[in-house]
């Protein structure tokens, strides 16, 4: 299903923050499996959180896609040997059927063989008992490190309960 993967560039942006949102967020998440849709109100990502990174040195928004259509992106910034993963969506309605596995591929690859990194590393909110163990399928291990979810920060969503934070998981590339 993905034929190419590309860098996202800045006209990009409207298509990756609905692929986000409609990942993440609202009934248009219900139907794919990685809903927060019972967990967080508002928003996943702006324009100026999706423009940040692109073109940023030692950062890429790479996105998966079949023909002209957007199927997948994710965000990877070296940070010393390690390589943070994030901004991970797939559109919905192509969940399950691989698209994910293979955006992740690629983000992995991109990490190991361009930016020389021997680990890559995400944040997940830590009750996500369905998107974890998709993780640890992969390789990716609980780490035991948590983060504080940023309260009061619209810009990361409206939580609809107060036991949300984030616990990192890791890879060696």
């Amino acid at each position: 299903m993905v034929t190419s993967f590309r860098d996202a560039k800045l006209v990009d942006i409207p298509a990756i923050v609905a692929l986000v949102e409609s990942a993440y967020r609202g009934d248009a998440s219900r139907k794919g499996w990685t809903t927060e849709a019972d967990l967080l109100d508002g928003q996943r990502v702006d324009p100026a959180g999706v423009a940040d990174p692109i073109g940023k040195v030692g950062s890429r928004v790479l996105l998966a896609e079949s023909g002209r259509r957007l199927l997948a992106c994710c965000h990877i910034e070296k940070q010393g040997d390690a390589c943070y993963f994030g901004m991970f969506a797939v559109d919905p309605v192509l969940q399950g059927v691989g698209v994910g596995k293979c955006m992740m591929v690629e983000a992995e690859r991109v990490a190991r063989v361009e930016f020389h990194c021997r680990e890559m590393r995400m944040s997940v909110i830590s009750i996500r008992d369905d998107l974890i163990p998709w993780y640890e399928r992969r390789g990716y291990r609980r780490t035991g490190v948590y983060k504080p979810f940023p309260y009061g920060d619209e810009r990361f969503g409206i939580p609809k309960r107060d036991d949300l934070r984030f616990e990192l998981l890791a890879k060696p590339l």
